[in-house]
């Protein structure tokens, strides 16, 4: 089982001073233990006040998949890059795994998304990549890539990234699996969002209609079934337009696209679902700002549905107090962001939460203010 444990970011957009995210110290809560997997949170809602840093965290988080992968990335909104009051000429990233029992950690520094200033991994407590870009020296350790060389003045390309696509590692050392798992890891991860400005980053390349999507996967009648089951009728028919197929919806009088009579929060809600639908596949996912145009009620089911993904970790932001219930998470899967800190519920407070407890009212009364 792959789990992220601890993230730090640091002079990266508002994030001035070092940062960290740690899903890895959860309590010894009894209720809602699905959610903690091998000593990991695996389903976080991240809350704070507007431009606390909800949507730079998970820009941040994603920064890794600029350098180790090849997929989708959201380049217009790492501008600008760097904490706009700092002194310091780079952002600095550490990233903590736990691969089947086994710890990796990397390490990298950045002037800009593309260009790297230094990177470190390590596995198992042994360093096995390091290089400096700017003084071009650096190593690997791992069994099979001993006579690989890293140096190159010319190649800016992450040493990790390099080892990966050059090297033939031996298949049965532990420290090679958990460096592939690793990579595999970031491959699969995704940050998405479904405000006016929708967009996604991560775990596949390209553009794509969430209509069309629902309908190559054959879940036309399983959407119309998701629909229902949140309150929303339609009669989902595929015709085809132009050589590809389309969702319509059916009336007595005519069809319509659904797209063009679906309201805001049905085509976030079919947003949803396009993603939904591939997480079982996907490592980690970031859904930013997730249920901006959702009613309270179809928030917290939608947090219960993701429930249903053990395998996938799951981050959500919000700014919606009704997703506090210990009957849908627990106090260390809630976490409260500022500039200076993101912590978790259980603490920001003294107090001994028990699963009675209405952490929403406690939330309203400011036991969660420092």
């Amino acid at each position: 089982m792959a789990m992220l444990k601890k993230f730090t970011v640091s002079n990266f957009k508002n994030f001035k001073t070092k940062t960290t995210f740690d899903l890895g110290n959860p309590l010894n809560y009894e209720f809602n233990q699905d959610v903690i997997i091998n000593g990991c949170v695996t389903k976080a809602v991240v809350l704070g006040i507007n431009g606390s840093g909800k949507s730079n965290l998970g820009l941040a988080l994603f920064d890794i998949i600029f350098h180790l992968t090849d997929k989708e990335k959201l380049f217009i909104k790492y501008a600008p890059y760097l904490h706009m009051d700092s002194k310091v000429k780079i952002a600095e990233f550490e990233y903590e795994f736990a691969f089947d029992g086994i710890i990796v950690q990397y390490k990298y520094a950045k002037k800009s998304p593309f260009e790297l200033v230094y990177e470190s991994l390590t596995v198992d407590n042994q360093e096995v990549i390091k290089y400096d870009f700017r003084e071009n020296t650096g190593f690997t350790t791992l069994k099979g890539a001993e006579t690989l060389n890293l140096i190159s003045s010319e190649n800016k390309i992450s040493r990790v990234k390099y080892v990966r696509g050059n090297a033939i590692l031996v298949e049965n050392d532990k420290i090679n699996k958990a460096f592939y798992a690793f990579m595999d890891f970031v491959d699969r991860m995704l940050m998405f969002y479904s405000l006016d400005e929708r967009g996604y980053q991560g775990f596949f390349i390209g553009a794509d209609s969430f209509t069309q999507g629902i309908i190559r996967e054959g879940k036309t009648k399983e959407f119309e079934k998701f629909l229902k089951d949140n309150d929303i009728e339609y009669n989902l028919i595929e015709k085809e337009i132009n050589g590809s197929k389309e969702l319509y919806c059916h009336f007595e009088n005519g069809d319509v696209a659904f797209s063009n009579i679906a309201s805001t929060g049905t085509r976030a809600l079919a947003l949803f679902y396009y993603w939904y639908i591939k997480l079982s596949k996907v490592s980690l996912v970031y859904i930013d700002e997730y249920d901006a145009f959702y009613h309270f009620e179809l928030s917290k089911r939608l947090i219960g549905l993701l429930k249903t993904l053990p395998q996938t970790q799951i981050i959500v932001t919000s700014h919606n107090t009704d997703l506090l219930s210990n009957d849908l998470l627990r106090p260390d899967c809630y976490y409260q962001i500022s500039e200076n800190h993101i912590k978790t519920f259980s603490q920001l407070t003294d107090k001994d939460i028990r699963k009675a407890h209405n952490i929403q009212k406690m939330y309203k009364a400011g036991s969660f203010n420092e």
